[in-house]
C-alpha cells in the first residue's frame, strides 16, 4: 500500500484550516484521517487539528482490545469519531473566542481488502476501480439533502448559493451521529480524501481524469488545478493506492 497527501491554503484564505494524518509504511494500523475546519479565527484550525489528533489516537489506542470482525472494526471507528466530536465540542465551551468551532471528519482504515470509513460532514471519500469513479459518502449539506428529495439536480448544486451549509458537523454540539460502512478495497483500487476545496473547484470527471493520468503525482495535480480554478478555499487531497 502506497499513500500520497498533500495540503494547500489556496488562493483565497489567510490560513489552512485544512488538516490530515496518514500512517508511514511501517505501522501496522494503515490509517487515513481528513478534516476541514470551520469558526472563527483560527477556530477551525484548532478544530481540525484536535479532531484529526483524537480520533487517531483513540483507534490506535484501542485497535488491539476490539473484536476484529466487521462490526467491531465499525464500532471503533464509530467511537473514535464521536470521542473527537466531545473532545472539540467542549474544547469550543472552554474559550470563548473558540465558540461554535467545529469540523467535517473522513477516517478510512483499512484492513486486508477492506476499508472502514467513518464520514461527517461534506469532506469525501471516492473510490476509483476500474475506471468506474464512485463516492462513498454522502455529504451532510443543505444542497445534498434538495438532491437526495429531488428538489435540485446535481449540476444545479454544484453552482448552489447555498452548497457550502452543512447540516451536521463534528464539535457543534456534545453528540453526533457519524456515517460508518465497509467498502472492499482490491488490487489496483484508488481511494481518494479530499476536502470540498477540491471537489467545489473541479467536478467529478475532472478530479478522476488527473488521478488516471498519474495516480502517484494526482495530489499535488489536483491542487494545482483547483487554484486554477480560484482556489477559493483550504485544498487537501489524500490518495491511497
Amino acid at each position: 500500500m502506497r499513500i500520497f497527501a498533500k495540503s494547500d491554503i489556496g488562493k483565497a484564505r489567510e490560513m489552512n484550516q485544512d488538516c490530515f494524518y496518514i500512517s508511514k509504511p511501517e505501522d501496522e494500523i494503515k490509517l487515513c484521517i481528513v478534516a476541514d475546519g470551520m469558526g472563527g479565527y483560527k477556530g477551525g484550525e484548532i478544530a481540525s487539528k484536535l479532531a484529526v489528533e483524537t480520533s487517531k489516537n483513540y483507534i490506535i489506542n484501542n485497535f488491539e482490545s476490539i473484536q476484529h470482525d466487521r462490526e467491531g472494526i465499525l464500532n471503533l471507528v464509530k467511537s473514535a469519531i464521536e470521542y473527537a466530536n466531545l473532545v472539540v465540542y467542549e474544547k469550543s465551551k472552554e474559550i470563548p473566542e473558540l465558540e461554535n468551532m467545529g469540523t467535517t471528519i473522513d477516517i478510512c482504515l483499512i484492513i486486508m481488502n477492506k476499508v472502514y470509513i467513518g464520514h461527517v460532514g461534506d469532506s469525501r471519500v471516492y473510490r476509483n476501480r476500474k475506471g468506474f469513479f464512485r463516492r462513498l459518502t454522502t455529504d451532510h449539506s443543505y444542497v445534498q439533502k434538495l438532491v437526495s428529495d429531488g428538489t435540485i439536480t446535481k449540476e444545479e448544486a454544484y453552482n448552489h448559493p447555498k452548497k457550502n451549509m452543512l447540516i451536521k458537523a463534528l464539535g457543534c454540539s456534545s453528540l453526533v451521529e457519524p456515517d460508518v460502512m465497509v467498502k472492499g478495497f482490491i488490487k489496483d483500487d484508488i481511494l481518494l480524501m479530499c476536502t470540498d476545496g477540491l471537489t467545489n473547484m473541479l467536478k467529478d470527471e475532472e478530479i478522476v481524469e488527473i488521478i488516471n493520468q498519474n495516480p502517484e503525482e494526482a495530489c499535488s495535480r489536483l491542487i494545482l488545478a483547483a487554484n486554477e480554478k480560484g482556489g477559493y478555499d483550504n485544498i487537501t487531497a489524500v490518495i491511497i493506492l
